[in-house]
């Protein structure tokens, strides 16, 4: 991989997540994040969506005057919206029905048009199916890890209901507590995923600190023995 496409995994998982960084996408975020099994069905159709856009904008970015660009990036993102939604609603159907109305609002999600319009309408494919690719898993961790962490604390259970997107083999997927475990209701409830958001982006924020102090020490040890030379 070169520097280039690491620079684009890097930026649209870590330094650009589209919910630590850039706070979008919060609606179905702090919708849809009850579970980590909900979590994992909202952000991999949302990346379905984000490549495909990604790549189809950027094939005909030559084409599409400038006059027009942000209804024909909506009838895109639509249109894989749709085809994402009728194949969940035949294969997926009690997740389809657990997500609901936050399928059809991916067509909505400003974090997808706005990669349309920032990057994949100014770069060739390739670069486009990368960032799109990135910025989608970027996002299904932030959904999973705050759907994760809101499911262990608020009822002590790990991949609750993963059977209806994995199927019937993956019921021994879920992971629970002991049964005695109270859970702490307020987790599952909106105000939890509020609480949760914010505290995971203070943690990046601190980790992102800490890396930045440890690049600049070298720098900063070697400034002195560059004043002596």
């Amino acid at each position: 991989m070169s520097n280039d496409y690491k620079r684009i995994a890097k930026d649209g998982i870590w330094d650009n997540n589209i919910v630590f960084a850039q706070a979008l996408a919060l609606c179905p975020l702090l919708a849809v994040t009850g579970t980590a099994s909900n979590g994992l069905g909202m952000g991999l159709a949302s990346t379905a969506v984000m490549i495909a856009s990604g790549f189809l904008v950027s094939l005909f970015r030559g084409i599409i005057t400038p006059q027009v660009r942000i209804p024909v990036f909506v009838l895109i993102i639509a249109s894989f919206v749709t085809t994402v939604e009728l194949i969940m609603n035949a294969y997926f159907h009690g997740l389809y029905k657990v997500l609901g109305i936050f399928i059809p609002l991916i067509v909505t999600n400003c974090a997808i048009i706005g990669r349309a319009e920032a990057f994949a309408s100014r770069n060739p494919v390739p670069r486009a199916l990368a960032d799109g690719l990135a910025i989608g898993v970027g996002f299904t961790l932030a959904l999973v890890l705050l759907g994760g962490s809101r499911e262990l604390i608020g009822q002590g259970t790990l991949f609750d209901g993963a059977h209806l997107m994995f199927g019937e083999a993956a019921r021994d997927w879920r992971w629970a507590a002991s049964e005695d475990y109270p859970g702490i209701l307020i987790m599952i409830l909106p105000p939890g995923a509020f609480m949760g958001l914010g505290m995971m982006i203070a943690l990046k924020n601190i980790i992102d600190r800490s890396l930045s102090r440890r690049k600049a020490l070298p720098a900063a040890r070697g400034e002195p023995s560059a004043a002596r030379v």
